[in-house]
C-alpha cells in the first residue's frame, strides 16, 4: 500500500494512470507523456513509476538505475519524435529555486526549436 505522499503526488497518480495524460512511451519502470504546460513544440517528461522525490533523496544503486533508465528513455523519446538530429536538451529540476513544482523526480525532454545559453 502506497503511503500518503505517494496517494497525493501528482505523478505518481499519472503513473498509476488515475490522471489522463497523453503517454508517448512507457518501460516497465518508467513512463513519458506530454507536458500540459509546453515550454518547446516537444516537450516530454519522464517519470519514473516509483516515488523518488528529488534528485535529492536518490540514493542507492536502484535510484542510479532509475535516473539511467529516465535518460534512456528521453533519448528514445527525442529519436521517436524526430528532434534528437537537430538537437535536444533534458533538464532535471531540484527544488523550488531551480524550478522543480512536482516533488516526483522527473525529466523534461525539449526540442523542436532552438534552444538559448544559458536557459533561466
Amino acid at each position: 500500500m502506497a503511503d500518503a505522499t505517494t496517494q497525493q503526488c501528482l505523478f505518481c497518480r499519472i503513473a498509476r494512470r488515475e490522471l489522463p495524460v497523453t503517454v508517448v512511451a512507457e518501460t516497465d519502470d518508467c513512463i513519458a507523456f506530454r507536458d500540459v504546460n509546453p515550454q518547446a513544440p516537444v516537450h516530454v517528461l519522464v517519470i519514473p513509476k516509483r516515488h523518488v522525490a528529488s534528485l535529492n533523496e536518490a540514493d542507492g544503486d536502484a535510484d542510479a538505475e532509475i535516473l539511467g533508465r529516465l535518460s534512456l528513455l528521453g533519448a528514445r523519446v527525442a529519436r521517436e519524435l524526430g528532434v534528437a538530429d537537430s538537437g535536444y536538451r533534458t533538464v532535471m529540476n531540484t527544488n523550488r529555486d531551480a524550478g522543480q513544482t512536482v516533488f516526483h523526480v522527473h525529466l523534461h525532454v525539449l526540442g523542436g526549436r532552438h534552444m538559448k545559453w544559458p536557459p533561466g
